[in-house]
């Protein structure tokens, strides 16, 4: 009978850590580097009781995970498309991922291998934005582009903040901004504040950037 339970409750181990490795991104293809090359067991109680200087999502946001902090090698980010992730690699080690909102429908996002051409903490964009009335400041007009739309009479254009931008392909770029669970974008990959914050930190110019659908 003690064998019995035992070979159960093994099977069901098994069972439950064949689900955790199964449904999360960063062991899904095996890449088993991050976190320093902790086990499956070990990752388990990480997720719990994370690592000193370890930053994880609120609880809202399953995903995204920064464990880069004092690790070396060269950066690179990879971005796919169809997982609405992001993932930042220092030489072969992954070290964080991100959930994304690439570009919406009309507005698809670029593939391609690029490299970060520029970095700019406060970025407001020069095309998407609204219209705010030019004494008080409150908003007129909301979804405007500039290229198309003109300010009614006392108002002027209000670009939309592009917090920790990262700019990869033209006026494509990483950035902080809302993520609906669904690419919605014009283009742009948006990230999640504290994630925008530690890829702008730890990215410079010539970093690459690899897009794939």
């Amino acid at each position: 009978m003690v064998r019995i339970l035992s070979v159960s409750a093994a099977a069901g181990l098994l069972l439950s850590l064949s689900a955790c490795t199964s449904s999360d991104p960063r062991w899904a293809r095996g890449e088993t580097q991050y976190l320093g090359g902790l086990s499956n067991s070990d990752y388990s109680r990480a997720r719990t009781q994370p690592e000193a200087g370890a930053q994880r999502a609120d609880s809202g946001d399953s995903v995204s995970f920064w464990d880069g902090d004092g690790v070396k090698g060269p950066p690179r980010i990879e971005i796919r498309l169809s997982e609405q992730r992001a993932y930042f690699y220092k030489g072969d080690t992954l070290v964080g991922v991100s959930a994304i909102s690439s570009g919406r429908e009309g507005y698809a996002s670029p593939t391609g291998s690029f490299r970060i051409v520029d970095k700019r903490k406060d970025h407001r964009s020069s095309i998407y934005g609204e219209f705010v009335d030019a004494v008080t400041g409150e908003v007129v007009q909301k979804d405007v582009d500039s290229r198309r739309d003109k300010p009614p009479k006392g108002a002027k254009y209000m670009g939309s903040p592009m917090p920790n931008f990262m700019r990869f392909a033209g006026g494509v770029g990483l950035h902080a901004g809302y993520l609906p669970g669904v690419p919605a974008s014009h283009g742009c990959i948006r990230m999640p504040h504290f994630m925008s914050e530690n890829f702008f930190n730890n990215v410079e110019i010539g970093t690459p950037v690899i897009v794939t659908n």
